[in-house]
C-alpha cells in the first residue's frame, strides 16, 4: 500500500539510547525483511550483559507506534504497548532480556483489525489482545536465539499476515496522516487538515488507527522530529529550533518535551 510506504519514508520513530555510564546494558535495533517495513520500523533488544548493582528503570518515550514485547527467557510474558501521550517508566530489575518490535503508526491496526484507542497509554497482555501471536511466541522463541534469529522468525510468520491482510483504506485519514509528518507536526488541525473529513470524524478515525487525536499525535511527531535532529544543549539556545517547530516561547518547548520524554530538554541532549 503506496500510503504504508510514504509513512515509512517520513518517519523515523526513536527511543532513548541507554545512557553511557551503563555499560552492562545494551540496547539494538535491526530492521526487518523488505517485504515487512512499510509496516514494521524495527526488531528491538534491551538486555543486560551482566547483573547490575541496582534495579534499572527504562525510559519509554512517546513515538506514535505500538509495540508487542516479550520477555526472551519467558516468551510466554508477552504484552502489547499502544499509543502513549506521555512518557513511561518501566522497573525491570538487575538481570534482564526484552525482545520487541514497533509498528508504524497506523499498521498494528490495520494488519490485525485491532481498534488502536484500546491499548492507548497501557500495556496489555498479549494472549488477550493477539492469542495466535502469542502463542507463536511462547512456541517459537528460545533463549539461545539471537536477536537475528527472532527476527528471521518474525519476518517468516508476519510475511504471510501482511499478504493476506484485508487493508481498510481511508484515503482521507491518510492523506491526513501523510500531511501531518511532512509538516513534522507543525500545522494547524483544523485548517491544514482539510482532507475530506469533519473534526469528529478525523478524530474518531485517528483514534481507531493510531489510539489519539491527530492534535496529540501531530505534538508527538514534532517532538519526534526534534530527537531525529539531535541538538545539542547550546545549538538548542542557538537555533532556537523549538520556534522552527511551531512554539512560540521556549517555556512551552520544555513543558511539551518534558511529558514526552520525561526531562527536560537540556538534560536529553547534555
Amino acid at each position: 500500500m503506496e500510503a504504508h510506504h510514504r509513512i515509512k519514508e517520513l518517519y523515523r520513530p526513536r527511543q532513548p539510547s541507554v545512557p553511557s555510564g551503563l555499560g552492562h546494558v545494551t540496547y539494538e535495533e535491526i530492521a526487518p525483511a523488505t517485504s515487512l517495513q512499510d509496516f514494521i520500523y524495527c526488531y528491538w533488544q534491551l538486555k543486560t550483559t551482566q547483573a547490575l548493582e541496582n534495579s534499572f528503570v527504562y525510559r519509554v518515550v512517546s513515538d506514535g507506534c505500538i509495540d508487542i514485547f516479550f520477555n526472551h527467557h519467558l516468551p510466554q510474558e508477552s504484552s502489547v504497548m499502544g499509543f502513549c501521550r506521555k512518557f513511561t517508566e518501566f522497573p525491570i530489575g538487575t538481570n534482564f532480556d526484552y525482545i520487541g518490535i514497533r509498528f508504524f503508526p497506523a499498521a498494528f491496526t490495520q494488519l490485525f483489525g485491532v481498534d488502536a484507542k484500546t491499548l492507548s497509554n497501557q500495556s496489555q497482555e498479549l494472549n488477550i489482545v493477539l492469542p495466535k501471536i502469542a502463542s507463536f511466541i511462547e512456541a517459537s522463541i528460545k533463549p539461545e536465539h539471537s536477536l537475528v534469529s527472532i527476527a528471521a522468525l518474525f519476518n517468516d510468520h508476519l510475511a504471510p499476515i501482511t499478504r493476506r491482510a484485508e487493508f481498510d483504506f481511508d484515503p482521507r485519514f491518510y492523506r491526513a496522516l501523510l500531511l501531518i509528518l511532512e509538516n513534522h507536526g507543525h500545522l494547524e488541525i483544523e485548517k491544514g487538515l482539510n482532507t475530506g473529513l469533519s473534526p469528529r470524524q478525523l478524530r474518531r478515525v485517528f483514534n481507531y488507527y493510531i489510539g489519539t487525536t491527530p492534535k496529540v499525535f501531530s505534538k508527538v511527531v514534532r517532538f519526534q522530529y526534534i530527537l531525529s535532529a539531535k541538538p545539542s544543549s547550546d545549538s538548542l539556545k542557538q537555533q532556537k529550533l523549538f520556534f522552527d517547530v511551531g512554539f512560540y516561547d521556549q517555556a512551552h518547548f520544555i513543558k511539551d518535551f518534558k511529558n514526552f520524554y520525561g526531562v527536560t530538554p537540556s538534560r536529553a541532549f547534555q
